[in-house]
């Protein structure tokens, strides 16, 4: 392991968590999250409302949904990962993380996720702090400690903001972690801070190269943040014809995934979501569009191999933040007003017969957050019940 860095990561963790709490992004520092003692009671109360049908908690048009306000939401999940051994910073950092997903429409990767994380196989294997084994004042390569991604991947995101700001530009590498969940997550956390920021993610393999049965690649997304006049522009693309977060909740709950994006583990099509995930999804693209996925997925694999002093060999995962200051170029106003000088022109491109509204990357995600801040989010009830036994200290927890 390196040394405890005493620069860009300790300056990082001095500052308060950057968490989102709906839209827009603000600091919330951890003292400010509920106590222990009142999240316990506040999901206690939400457990026993939902086991007696309680119409609050529960969705009358279907009966295996749960509905939730946003505190219940992140009192559950806070609780179930403090019952999975996480201490309340953790705990609070992998469920904003989770919640966001939920409040931007992903339930996949909303609180579904916090049981796939106590199902890693590297979840109950040693955990060290963050580390630094090599640093600049503007680049970093991060050991994760094997630590959720989540939470090392936040801690990552904290000193590239801390270095960028420092210096104008940071890169960071990590590896020796699992799970990082959402790019977009991060690169919305560093372009609030002004930065423009790109990152890539080279992880486990679980897709198969075009012409192969097997999984050799990652699903390897690739993400950009830009500041402008106000939210964010956000892009963040997988590689995969298919979520791989998203096929294993489907596969969870027994639901098929669409055809042509996977194949089980005889080599075959499949649109069964256990099968394709004991055999290899696919990437985007196909022959007939140049097999793109393949060639940015196989990018994110160099780009990733930077870290390679933070894995272990038989270790491919590894992960990138690049963030630069636009005042390197210009006055950062004058960019942030270029930027959504040319968002505004796109969208109002004249459109096709039947066409509401031209969307930009991220705008629905916006949209959505705002709404279901206020209306709440709903979660299947086996998922809600799991993350119940979790939270009383159940790592099996039925889910």
């Amino acid at each position: 392991m390196g040394y405890q860095s005493t620069s860009a990561m300790e300056r990082a963790a001095a500052r308060p968590r950057r968490f989102i709490q709906g839209s827009p992004f603000c600091l919330v520092p951890i003292s400010e999250v509920a106590s222990f003692a009142a999240t316990i009671a506040e999901y206690g109360a939400s457990r026993a409302n939902s086991e007696t049908g309680d119409a609050k908690m529960t969705d009358g048009n279907a009966e295996d949904r749960i509905r939730m306000t946003v505190a219940e939401a992140r009192a559950l999940g806070e609780a179930a990962m403090r019952g999975a051994g996480y201490d309340n910073d953790d705990a609070a950092i992998l469920t904003d993380h989770v919640l966001d997903a939920a409040l931007c429409g992903y339930e996949y990767s909303g609180l579904p996720k916090l049981l796939n994380v106590v199902d890693h196989p590297h979840f109950r294997q040693p955990r060290q702090p963050v580390t630094v084994l090599r640093e600049t004042a503007s680049t970093a390569v991060l050991d994760g400690g094997n630590n959720s991604g989540m939470i090392a991947a936040y801690r990552a995101s904290e000193a590239t903001i801390e270095q960028a700001e420092a210096s104008g530009l940071a890169i960071v590498c990590l590896a020796n972690t699992w799970m990082t969940g959402r790019s977009a997550y991060y690169c919305e956390m560093i372009a609030r801070a002004g930065l423009i920021v790109i990152h890539t993610v080279a992880s486990p393999a679980g897709v198969a190269p075009f012409g192969g049965v097997r999984p050799a690649l990652g699903t390897n997304p690739i993400a950009f943040g830009f500041p402008t006049e106000s939210d964010p522009l956000v892009i963040d693309m997988g590689t995969s014809a298919f979520m791989g977060t998203d096929l294993q909740f489907r596969a969870r709950l027994g639901t098929p995934i669409p055809e042509g994006v996977a194949l089980g583990p005889d080599g075959q099509p499949t649109t069964d979501a256990s099968a394709a995930r004991r055999g290899a999804l696919l990437p985007f693209g196909g022959p007939e569009g140049g097999y793109k996925g393949f060639g940015l997925a196989l990018a994110m694999d160099a780009l990733g191999a930077l870290a390679a002093a933070a894995r272990r060999a038989d270790d491919v995962s590894g992960y990138m933040f690049m963030a630069f200051r636009p005042d390197l170029f210009l006055p950062p106003e004058d960019y942030r007003r270029e930027v959504t000088r040319r968002i505004d022109m796109i969208k109002a491109t004249p459109r096709q017969t039947g066409v509401a509204e031209i969307r930009i990357p991220g705008e629905r995600a916006y949209q959505t957050r705002a709404r279901l801040m206020r209306e709440g989010i709903q979660i299947d009830r086996k998922i809600y019940n799991a993350l119940g036994r979790l939270a009383e200290g159940a790592l099996d927890h039925g889910g």
